[in-house]
């Protein structure tokens, strides 16, 4: 009794926050210019060019998640994520060039996306009165997972279904079902092309 009590309580929690937080939390970002595909409901994040995100459909995307558009107004988007994605809590998308994440993609809590660096050429000069440095865009295909506390760099394209370990700090592009970890990051193998049921061996 106690047990389906707590199911209860749990479920009904659940609803009401969908209903109360999470509904009109995901209005208030579509009025703003946010895209949102159906299905996909938002947690309390930072935005800061809501039409300069564009989000599938069936998503779920943690709390204090941040959408940074780096520079002036522009059209956009400039940061798209696909269908059915996870992207976890404290997640950062630091974006001048643009981010691409595919469809089914993972996203672990606190990972980075950067597609900008600074300039440092002139030593008599503070870096930050220095020029912006060069941007490109970033790309992950579907499929991808990202342990917690990866960050990607510029430039990066991260091939179909490969993974990435928490940590990494991704400078170079990725292939396909490939598994990358380390600081920089660097290929320690593949994944195996063939299925294999949990559980068994």
């Amino acid at each position: 009794m106690n047990a389906f009590f707590h199911k209860v309580t749990f479920r009904l929690r659940s609803l009401g926050i969908r209903l109360f937080r999470l509904w009109p939390r995901t209005l208030y970002w579509r009025t703003l210019g946010l895209r949102c595909g159906p299905d996909t409901l938002l947690s309390l994040m930072h935005v800061s060019w809501p039409h300069q995100v564009k989000i599938g459909a069936r998503c779920i995307l943690e709390h204090d998640i941040h959408f940074k558009f780096d520079g002036i107004y522009k059209p956009g988007p400039t940061i798209i994520i696909g269908d059915d994605s996870f992207i976890g809590a404290g997640c950062e998308f630091n974006v001048r060039a643009g981010v691409a994440i595919g469809s089914h993609a993972l996203i672990a809590s606190g990972c980075k996306f950067i597609d900008h660096d600074h300039a440092f050429a002139a030593r008599n000069t503070p870096m930050k009165q220095q020029a912006d440095g060069f941007e490109k865009a970033i790309m992950l295909e579907e499929d991808v997972w990202l342990g917690a506390n990866v960050i990607v760099l510029k430039g990066v394209t991260i091939g179909r279904g490969a993974i990435i370990a928490a940590g990494s700090v991704l400078t170079k592009p990725v292939g396909a079902f490939e598994i990358w970890a380390g600081v920089p990051a660097r290929k320690i193998g593949d994944r195996p092309d063939y299925n294999v049921t949990p559980g068994k061996p």
